[in-house]
């Protein structure tokens, strides 16, 4: 019988995870984006867990405080893909279905990309495919990203996101929609937190990592209208980049923080989407 995780180890680090769950259940692996952490699922947990699944939503690299590598090669795409293989390994699910949001989800793409014959299917919110995403840049969507430019600075970023204590993020955070802005406060005050978590963009930087082409796994996409980072145009243009079962789901009035701000519906649309891929 599976044995309930608090950590699991990968590529010398230690990693957090919530386990939780029927431990028999078929496994959901559930990754945050920044500048969350895994609670950010909390409020989809009981609906998921109720319907008989066995969820593992772990603290991502950065985010851990046994996994905060400085060195900006640490986070390419492939090393944070394997991070979560290992999570699979360990709790013994050979395959799994995966759900991911903002960051996370560009994670999902990949392994839906590079590892399809482990994923039972793949549930994604906010994050286009990537592809869509760089075909986006040529309108709206490089003024949406301004971030990402910034966050290419050396030492700057650091400095605004624990400003005052991390009074600027908490503010930044509040106007974009985001329930719980505390909960990424408390995490860029950590030891070396700032640094690694911001690395996750720097990474994009780094050469050798293979595009994401199309993906074969069932998907589930969900977007919100109020999303201020990613626009419409890459959101509508990820079908074309998935060649399996594929749905399209769009929350009217609803922020980038869809986990926090509906998590009822947003686990109504998981479960439905992984009950039709058992």
């Amino acid at each position: 019988m599976p044995v309930p995780l608090s950590t699991y180890e990968h590529d010398g680090y230690r990693f957090d995870v919530r386990d939780v769950g029927p431990e028999n259940g078929p496994v959901i692996i559930a990754l945050h984006g920044f500048p969350q952490t895994s609670a950010c699922w909390d409020p989809m947990l009981p609906s998921l867990t109720s319907a008989g699944y066995r969820v593992l939503a772990p603290d991502q690299r950065g985010y851990s405080p046994g996994a905060r590598p400085q060195e900006m090669a640490a986070y390419r795409m492939d090393r944070l893909a394997g991070d979560v293989l290992a999570l699979a390994d360990a709790a013994g699910a050979e395959t799994f279905h995966l759900l991911g949001h903002d960051w996370g989800a560009g994670v999902g793409w990949h392994l839906a990309a590079w590892q399809p014959a482990r994923l039972r299917s793949l549930s994604v919110v906010s994050t286009p495919h990537p592809r869509a995403m760089r075909r986006a840049f040529l309108g709206t969507q490089a003024l949406r990203s301004w971030y990402v430019l910034f966050f290419q600075l050396p030492r700057v970023p650091e400095l605004l996101l624990r400003a005052g204590r991390g009074s600027t993020l908490r503010r930044l955070l509040t106007s974009t929609g985001c329930p719980d802005p505390d909960v990424a406060v408390e995490l860029m005050l950590q030891p070396d937190a700032t640094t690694a978590t911001v690395n996750w963009y720097r990474a994009l930087r780094v050469r050798g990592v293979p595009r994401v082409g199309r993906v074969a796994v069932p998907t589930l996409y969900v977007w919100s209208d109020g999303d201020t980072a990613l626009d419409r145009r890459a959101a509508a243009n990820t079908a074309r980049w998935v060649s399996a079962d594929y749905h399209f789901e769009i929350l009217t009035g609803v922020s980038h923080w869809i986990p926090g701000e509906r998590p009822l519906e947003l686990a109504e649309l998981v479960l439905g989407h992984v009950a039709r891929h058992p």
